[in-house]
């Protein structure tokens, strides 16, 4: 079954700032994570993560640095803030209530 990326267009935000609660991470990394945690039915798109994490460092909710690698590419790794924590904990309640109504609706 193929997940519609409309349905979770709107939580991309949401989905980072999960994914940065547990750790500090880079694009490859969480893109990775969201595929596996999904058994490989939603990748994210390159371009629609890297906007994310732009818009979301300009909201102040992650912060970013490059990683010492001594091998391979420097990585650019995102880290949450105590904004992006704020904000996180208000859109899964967001999204728990619609989940909720949408479960009734349909």
């Amino acid at each position: 079954m193929s997940i519609a990326s409309d349905l979770i267009r709107g939580h991309t935000d949401t989905i980072i700032l999960a994914h940065l609660i547990e750790k500090d991470s880079y694009g490859y990394e969480i893109n990775r994570t969201i595929q596996e945690k999904t058994g490989n039915v939603f990748e994210m798109k390159e371009a629609t993560l890297y906007t994310a994490f732009r818009r979301l460092e300009q909201a102040g909710c992650i912060t970013s640095y490059w990683g010492d690698e001594n091998t391979g590419a420097r990585r650019r790794y995102y880290s949450i803030t105590a904004e992006g924590r704020k904000t996180y904990k208000n859109n899964k309640a967001e999204w728990e209530t619609t989940k909720e109504l949408i479960d009734r609706l349909i």
